[in-house]
Formats: C-alpha cells, sequence, structure tokens
C-alpha cells in the first residue's frame, strides 16, 4: 500500500538510525528532505541508493504537494526526513501530512531520536506533563506573548533555540519568569562535545554558545500562579 513515511533521524550519532528507518528509506520511491547533500551523506552512510531526492523546506514545501498527491495515487510511497529528529516537528513536513490525510492516502512513521524528548528526559525537572514550545518568535508582540504565557505555565517547558540567540532568549526569559525559575540547557545532544547546564534563569552559565541548544523551563509554582492571579 502506497504510504506517506515519516522518517526520524538521528540528531548526531549516526549511530541512533534505525533498521526500520533504513529498510523505508531504501524502499521508496522518493525522500524529501531539508538539504540533498546531507541526507545523501546519511544515505550513503547507511548503504542506502535512494531513487530519488527532493528539497522540502519552508520554501519549497507547498510546491511539493501535487507531485506527492500523484506518487501516492499511482500507489508508490515516499518518505519525508529534517537533517535531524522527527519531520514535522519545528521542520518541514507538516503541509505534505495535511495533504495527504486530505486526500485519503495512508500516513505512518518510523519514530525515533528526538532532542526534546531526550533533553526533557536528562534534564531532572518534572517529564509526566510537559509542553513543547519550539522555536519562539524572534521578535515583536508575538514573542511577547508566547514569552508571557510561560509565567504561569505550570508544565515543564521544552523550548529549541540557536546559538546566536540562546542569551537574549534566557534573558527574556529571565525578566518574564524571574531569576529563581529553574532552567536546564542542552547541547550538541548525542554527539562528541554533548554538554547538559543546569541551574536557574538568573545564574545559569552557558559558556560561549555553540550547537543546537534545547531548554526546557520548570513549570511555574503554585505560589506564583498564585500571586500573579491576585494582581489580576
Amino acid at each position: 500500500m502506497s504510504t506517506l513515511w515519516l522518517v526520524a533521524t538521528p540528531i548526531g550519532n549516526l549511530g541512533d538510525l534505525q533498521p526500520r528507518a533504513i529498510e523505508v528509506l531504501a524502499a521508496v520511491d522518493l525522500v524529501c528532505c531539508e538539504d540533498t547533500r546531507r541526507t545523501g551523506q546519511l544515505l550513503r552512510h547507511a548503504g542506502i541508493r535512494a531513487n530519488r531526492l527532493a528539497v522540502c523546506n519552508e520554501h519549497t514545501e507547498y510546491e511539493l504537494i501535487g507531485e506527492l498527491l500523484d506518487l501516492l495515487a499511482a500507489g508508490s510511497s515516499v518518505a519525508v526526513v529534517s537533517d535531524a529528529g522527527s519531520p514535522g516537528i519545528s521542520d518541514p513536513g507538516g503541509r505534505l501530512v495535511a495533504a495527504a490525510v486530505d486526500a485519503g492516502h495512508q500516513v505512518s512513521a518510523v519514530p525515533g531520536p528526538s532532542a526534546a524528548t531526550m533533553a526533557v528526559t536528562i534534564s531532572g525537572l518534572p517529564s509526566g506533563r510537559h509542553v513543547f514550545e519550539g522555536f519562539l518568535p524572534r521578535k515583536g508582540r508575538e514573542r511577547a506573548e508566547r514569552i508571557a504565557e510561560l509565567v504561569d505555565e505550570p508544565r515543564t517547558a521544552v523550548l529549541y533555540e540557536a546559538p546566536h540567540r540562546l542569551q537574549r532568549t534566557l534573558d527574556d526569559l529571565r525578566d518574564a519568569c524571574g531569576p529563581d525559575r529553574g532552567v536546564v540547557v542542552s547541547r550538541e545532544l548525542t554527539k562528541l562535545h554533548e554538554e547538559t547546564v543546569r541551574g536557574t534563569l538568573g545564574a545559569i552559565a552557558v559558556g560561549e554558545p555553540r550547537g543546537e541548544y534545547v531548554l526546557v523551563l520548570a513549570g511555574a509554582t503554585a505560589e506564583v500562579v498564585a500571586s500573579d492571579a491576585e494582581a489580576v
């Protein structure tokens, strides 16, 4: 049966590529990826000779929908991968999934590496209930509103951030949530220089930012939520 596959790829360590992911990527008629060079290297590492690669990013994803639906309708299968982790989570793929579902085609996934899941599980913060925020807006009212929502959020929150914006995001979270809110910052997960730093927004020291970061922010305490509610 033709299927649109969402295939998770390693977030750093190539040894995390699952056997079933290799089987699917070798069998599909088209692999949609963010960077053909990077995905090509991954496929060669796994001994896969892909039938065809197509660039799927924020600029090209919509343009691929027609071809995707034609392939699925003809009985072919297609895989979507991101540069690292699970496609469709802060990465391209969501539009293709929605189009395939709307057209009545089968959609499935090969689950696997996820920076967000890894970071929250090693953080030491409550993980039974957590919220994934992904990348915050870079500026403006939307950014301010998203940060304001975290002030009273009782669940542990997981955010992604680029190295050149890391300190600004930590500063903005400190100004909004207060210096005593707990935070865990992880970088280069599964890679040689993997590092996790724990502390508070007012005191955490992350050093010179390098690599991609995951921030795990402690939820608001009941006391903080109550005091904010009284102030309204």
